[in-house]
């Protein structure tokens, strides 16, 4: 559910003071002059005119009539498999730390302890002279390891040390509050291995999955070539065999949105049972987690047990290649050139279409921010974030808040017993807004300015035991899952929390200079997306405390179950690559969040007009504007390749879907734009589905 809202206020300097004309010398002195009140600028309409395309009908395609001429003349950069909205934000703030980065790497004798790591984490990627020369070197220990293997009796420890430096191993496991005891961590084992994005990739047919198998497979075997397996065909062939046995016993997508499903308490002696030949005894020790709980939580037993059977048949000589394949497909990265180009022509060109890799200074951006993000997101407040934008956000949070507390008393489909629940819930919510209060302690990681490899490594141990010391600790409600420099929102249901990184709250999602109309359809929208997740299909089988109960009534669950029943077939006629049909199970929880949250913050706009009518800055009345403002926000193109990887593994529906499927249920839109039967945005009233 995480994935992946300022107020209206507008920026303005104050005026200068007003010149008085000298008083004639015969009368007395006239007070001193006094400074005229501020004034402000007057609101910019916040609708980008230059991305519209007029000529198309508003009732028939709002996504083009919005985002037309930008969409026919914008061509996506070589170097992406997509871009828009979010994507120029997240370019923006990417280039804003390049410079935070550069100017600390300058600042000299510096006794800022992060501010060095963050320069010389940076440093080790720009090092390519480095790198090529170091070739396979930095891996060589890695590799020794694996070589090592003398029974598979040692692969448990192996697969921790995996877990440990950030590697794929045949599953994962993550710390987190007990679903059903959300005042305690605990450890979450779940389902991996594959190097493909989903299971659909290897066990469907169709043409264009069936040759992402085929350029995998070489991909494989020229990875293993080039560090020195003499059968690298031979291994290839075998390794995507294995991925395709694993991908075979682990659950879809769409079973593991289902919470209830996907917590099973088990004791060590429990973990015997479920795969009675793995030695859990010797992963438990490894990973460090023996002696800090007592119990796990397994995500999907099925696959637990199917793993094991695979492990048991599949040859020790097998695993040994798998393992070594896996640590070089996940470092290759961070390797010489040879490397990074094999890489990249299969994840970046063949899996995805992008014909570019991003350049260095952007990659090497993106490892400073995941190995040391809230150092680097400090940095990045303290010169991009006003304190005053925190502010302003508080209250427009506070507005979409409240406009839910109004609409659960009307709601059609949840009982009084129910919505009484709903408001305490509602009442629960804590809302993260720019930045956490309390910084991350980085003084326990090691990074060097001429091993990158090992700095990797470093920093996925040093993340890796930063959350299993939680075990046994009270819950820190103030931790962040994202940096204040990521360009997304979540909501935790575990912590019944809304969070929204400062990089977010920039155009077109939110624009302090632009009317409140087109701001409540941008930001405003966002808020009441991630709100709204805290009442979908998933969001809502927690309580207000963050634990896994049923606080609805069973008609509840049939009302709203019929609604949502009715939103799955809707998404699910969408086709944004000819062939390929959004999963509308897939994109259920999203789905209701985007409805959900256009339809609340209308109504707090309404609200925030406190019975007004609207300003007019432009020709646009301002329910347009609003609805305006939740197009310019979804603008995107899509490479087809990568749409064919969001379709198959990302529960948000492509961004023109987003904006078409939620415009067609909000009634209000038929209204602003004078939509009528006949018109292609046109949907009948009753086959409208309309949850808040």
């Amino acid at each position: 559910m995480k994935r992946t809202l300022i107020w209206l206020a507008c920026a303005g300097f104050v005026a200068a003071c007003s010149q008085s004309t000298p008083p004639p010398a015969e009368k007395a002195p006239a007070p001193a002059p006094v400074a005229a009140a501020p004034t402000l600028p007057p609101l910019t309409s916040g609708v980008t005119k230059e991305n519209m395309d007029t000529t198309a009908r508003a009732q028939d395609d709002f996504y083009r009539y919005v985002n037309g001429h930008w969409l026919d003349t914008f061509q996506i950069p070589d170097d992406k498999p997509m871009s828009g909205a979010f994507v120029k934000l997240d370019d923006e703030a990417k280039a804003n730390i390049r410079a935070i980065i550069e100017e600390t790497a300058k600042a000299a004798d510096s006794t800022d302890k992060d501010k060095q790591k963050i320069a010389d984490l940076y440093a080790s990627f720009m090092d390519e002279a480095a790198l090529e020369s170091a070739g396979l070197k930095p891996l060589e220990a890695e590799f020794a390891r694996i070589d090592a293997l003398k029974d598979k009796k040692e692969i448990p420890a192996l697969v921790a040390h995996f877990l440990q430096i950030g590697a794929t191993a045949p599953f994962g496991g993550f710390v987190h509050q007990d679903n059903k005891d959300s005042t305690k961590y605990v450890v979450d084992l779940q389902q991996d291995g594959l190097g493909l994005p989903d299971r659909d990739y290897y066990l469907e047919n169709d043409a264009k999955l069936k040759q992402i198998r085929e350029a995998y497979a070489k991909f494989i075997e020229k990875m293993l070539a080039m560090s020195g397996d003499k059968a690298a065909a031979a291994s290839a062939k075998a390794m995507l065999a294995f991925e395709t046995e694993l991908a075979r016993v682990q659950w879809t997508k769409v079973q593991l949105r289902d919470p209830i499903k996907g917590y099973n308490k088990e004791t060590f002696g429990d973990l015997a049972k479920l795969a009675p030949g793995y030695d859990w005894k010797s992963f438990l020790v490894a990973a460090g987690i023996e002696g800090k709980t007592d119990y796990v939580i397994v995500g999907q037993p099925s696959y637990m047990t199917g793993m094991d059977k695979i492990l048991t048949k599949t040859p020790l000589a097998t695993l040994k290649t798998y393992f070594r394949w896996q640590l070089l497909r996940n470092y290759a990265k961070y390797l010489n050139k040879d490397f990074v180009d094999a890489r990249f022509a299969f994840y970046g060109t063949e899996l995805r279409g992008v014909p570019a890799d991003q350049p260095r200074w952007k990659r090497g951006v993106g490892l400073t921010e995941g190995i040391i993000g809230e150092a680097v997101g400090k940095l990045y407040v303290a010169k991009h974030f006003p304190p005053e934008s925190k502010a302003r956000m508080d209250q427009l949070v506070k507005n979409l808040l409240a406009a839910y507390k109004q609409s659960i008393d009307t709601l059609d489909w949840m009982s009084p017993e129910t919505k009484k629940a709903a408001q305490e819930k509602l009442a629960k919510f804590m809302p993260k807004i720019g930045y956490p209060d309390k910084w991350r302690d980085y003084s326990a990681l090691e990074i060097k300015k001429d091993d990158l490899v090992g700095n990797v490594m470093r920093g996925n141990a040093f993340e890796y035991q930063r959350n299993i010391d939680k075990l046994g600790k009270p819950v820190d409600r103030a931790e962040w899952g994202m940096t204040p420099q990521t360009v997304n929102a979540y909501y935790n249901p575990e912590l019944n929390e809304i969070v929204f990184p400062a990089a977010i709250l920039q155009p077109p999602f939110f624009d302090a200079k632009a009317d409140d109309a087109v701001n409540y359809g941008g930001i405003g929208a966002v808020i009441g997306h991630e709100i709204s997740h805290g009442f979908d299909d998933q969001g809502s089988q927690y309580d207000g405390d963050g634990n896994l109960r049923d606080w609805w009534t069973a008609a509840d669950h049939e009302k709203f179950a019929a609604k949502t029943k009715a939103l799955v077939a809707q998404y699910a006629a969408f086709e944004p690559v000819p062939g390929y049909h959004l999963n509308g199970e897939l994109t259920l929880g999203e789905n209701i969040a985007d409805n959900s949250g256009l339809a609340i913050a209308y109504k707090a706009y309404k609200i925030s007009l406190g019975g007004k009518p609207a300003p007019t800055p432009d020709d646009f009345s301002g329910d347009q504007r609003l609805y305006i403002g939740w197009a310019q926000a979804w603008q995107a193109k899509v490479r087809d390749k990568f749409a064919i990887e969001l379709i198959k593994s990302d529960p948000h529906s492509l961004p023109v879907d987003r904006v078409l499927g939620t415009l067609s249920n909000q009634t209000p839109f038929y209204d602003a734009f004078g939509v009528k039967e006949g018109d292609k945005m046109y949907v009948a009233p009753e086959k409208r589905v309309t949850i808040w």
